[in-house]
């Protein structure tokens, strides 16, 4: 990346981080229990909720105590369930559709982050009938306020039910990016176990390491706030003390509600303080190849932090110290090394692999050219990279591309 394209990067990440305190963050309500929703649309007059979900999550019953609440209640309930991993323009429109079929006033998405985006999603284009999603991709492109938002999350991870962002799929091209304004944030937020209680063990380890990432890449980044790094690191601490536990044993509730709670955290910090390269890589590749993108961010995070170098060493020590991987007096490079390593160990502990064997070389030029667009200049990561700089990660993570040290 040359001279000039550095210098805008770091005087536009510098202009949002001086408008921080003037931008109209918040956080959803938040409920502990599905059993609470039924009179929180009551108190706002709700009355036809579309719930946007999977076809996997209800065939699993996970979403039928919530159907029954809301049948018994007397609401106007519409279903949902076609939402898929990644979810694409065509199936946000489908869900959109059936919104405006229903005559629906609120939305309900209930499952892991590609339902909530979905729900999300469609909240902006029923804001914004005159724009597509294409159009509203990027920041602040919504502008007006959505449809009553309630968010279930079934796995802890990706913070959707917290942040400003929604991601989507272009099904033609593969290229997956974001919504980003405001009014995405939902209403409430539904801290419920009983809803991941199920979660088979492959997902809940690659969303919980996509909540590790959340908030080690908000922390790492140069625009905290003293909020966003308090929250970033009680998110690592509950996330090493807890992921584990939760992966090996499904039923150990406490671990699965700290979990939910860490990815709370880790979307509060992130949605303030933004992400980096793990994450632009790792949208470019869970796009190309439908790949979850919680397992691509955690093979690619470790890399990302040895790859800034020394820069974030005291950044790292802070988050090694939380994650209870050294302590107040280790020497700040042994901490950072320790992260780095307690990282790769946390991954390979709950069966998290080093390389993604889908990756072909021909495509590698392209899809480090999507993760510069979506990174620069928004993210505000510590060390700047172009697209030709981000190949590396392809190759570090391709099945024959070398290997870690």
């Amino acid at each position: 990346m040359n001279i000039a394209e550095k210098a805008f990067c770091r005087v536009f990440q510098f202009g949002f981080k001086v408008a921080i305190p003037l931008l109209p963050y918040r956080n959803p309500q938040v409920l502990n229990s599905v059993d609470q929703i039924p009179k929180i649309l009551k108190e706002k007059g709700l009355s036809r909720p579309l719930l946007v979900t999977d076809a996997s999550i209800r065939g699993f019953g996970i979403t039928k105590h919530l159907e029954e609440l809301l049948e018994d209640g007397d609401f106007q309930l519409a279903v949902f369930d076609s939402v898929q991993s990644n979810p694409t323009v065509q199936i946000i429109e489908a869900a959109r559709q059936l919104y405006l079929e229903k005559n629906c006033d609120c939305l309900i998405g209930f499952g892991g982050g590609s339902s909530m985006d979905t729900a999300k999603a469609v909240g902006a284009l029923i804001a914004r009938p005159d724009a597509s999603l294409e159009q509203l991709g990027g920041i602040l492109r919504i502008w007006k306020r959505t449809p009553f938002t309630i968010a279930i999350p079934t796995t802890a991870g990706t913070g959707s039910e917290t942040t400003v962002a929604a991601v989507v799929v272009d099904e033609e091209s593969g290229h997956k990016y974001a919504l980003m304004d405001f009014p995405l944030i939902p209403d409430v937020a539904v801290l419920d176990p009983e809803t991941t209680r199920s979660l088979p063990p492959r997902i809940t380890a690659g969303t919980g390491m996509d909540t590790l990432a959340h908030a080690v890449e908000a922390y790492i980044g140069r625009s905290t706030t003293k909020l966003t790094r308090r929250e970033a690191l009680r998110c690592v601490r509950l996330v090493f003390a807890n992921l584990e536990k939760a992966v090996k044993n499904g039923n150990n509730m406490r671990a699965r509600r700290n979990m939910l709670r860490a990815s709370y955290l880790g979307g509060a910090a992130f949605t303030v303080s933004y992400v980096g390269y793990a994450h632009a890589v790792s949208h470019s590749l869970s796009g190309r190849y439908n790949l979850p993108h919680g397992e691509t961010t955690a093979i690619l995070l470790p890399y990302v932090l040895e790859a800034y170098g020394s820069c974030i060493y005291p950044q790292l020590k802070a988050l090694a110290v939380a994650a209870g991987v050294a302590k107040l007096d280790t020497e700040e490079a042994e901490a950072a090394q320790a992260f780095i390593r307690a990282v790769w160990k946390l991954n390979e502990s709950i069966g998290i692999g080093t390389k993604i064997p889908q990756i072909k070389k021909k495509d590698i030029p392209g899809l480090a050219g999507m993760a510069a667009a979506e990174g620069n200049p928004v993210y505000p990561v510590p060390v700047l990279m172009d697209a030709r700089a981000l190949e590396r990660f392809y190759y570090d993570i391709s099945e024959d591309g070398g290997t870690r040290v």
